[in-house]
C-alpha cells in the first residue's frame, strides 16, 4: 500500500507540473510577491538609500573643498610668484646700483692711485734726471782730466812740456764745442 501512495502522489504531481504555474496558487504567490517587495523598498528607502545619499553628500562635499582649497592654492601661488619676481627685480636694481657704486668708488680709488703713480713717477723722473746730470757733469769733468793728463803726457812723449795753462785753455775751448 505505501508503494500505491507513493505512485499515485508521483503520478499526481506529474499530471499538475510545475507549482509555480499551478492557477490554484497564484493568489497567495502575489501576496508574497507583495511582501516581499514592501519589505524591499522599506529597507532600501530606510536603510541603504540614506546612507548611499550621505555617502555621495559626503563625496560632494569634500569635491567642493577640495576645488576651493586648490583655487585659493592657486591664489596664494600667483600671488607668491608675483612677490618672487617683485623681489626678483628689487634684487636686480639693487645689484645695479651697487656695481655702480663700486665702479664709482674704484674708479676714484683708480684716480688716486694714479694721481700718487704719477706723482712718484715724477718725482723719481726728477730724481733720475738730477743723477744723470750729475753723472754728465761727473763725465765731463773726468774727460777733461783725462784729456788734460793725455795732453800732458803726449807732450811729455813728443819731447817738449806741455804748458798746463795753454793745455786747459785748449781743452775747455775743444769741450764747449
Amino acid at each position: 500500500m505505501a508503494t500505491e501512495v507513493g505512485t499515485a502522489a508521483g503520478a499526481q504531481a506529474e499530471s499538475v507540473g510545475m507549482p509555480q504555474l499551478d492557477v490554484t496558487t497564484f493568489p497567495n504567490q502575489i501576496f508574497w510577491l507583495l511582501v516581499t517587495l514592501v519589505v524591499i523598498y522599506l529597507i532600501l528607502s530606510r536603510v541603504a538609500l540614506p546612507r548611499i545619499g550621505a555617502v555621495l553628500a559626503e563625496r560632494a562635499g569634500m569635491i567642493t573643498n577640495d576645488l576651493t582649497a586648490a583655487e585659493e592654492l592657486k591664489q596664494k601661488a600667483v600671488a607668491a610668484e608675483k612677490a618672487y619676481t617683485d623681489a626678483l627685480t628689487r634684487a636686480r636694481t639693487e645689484a645695479a646700483k651697487i656695481v655702480a657704486e663700486a665702479k664709482v668708488a674704484i674708479q676714484k680709488d683708480l684716480n688716486a692711485a694714479i694721481v700718487k703713480a704719477d706723482a712718484e713717477i715724477a718725482a723719481k723722473s726728477a730724481d733720475s734726471e738730477r743723477r744723470i746730470g750729475e753723472i754728465q757733469a761727473g763725465a765731463a769733468e773726468a774727460v777733461a782730466a783725462v784729456a788734460r793728463d793725455t795732453a800732458g803726457e803726449l807732450g811729455a812723449a813728443m819731447g817738449g812740456s806741455a804748458d798746463a795753462v795753454a793745455v786747459a785753455a785748449a781743452l775747455s775751448a775743444r769741450l764747449k764745442g
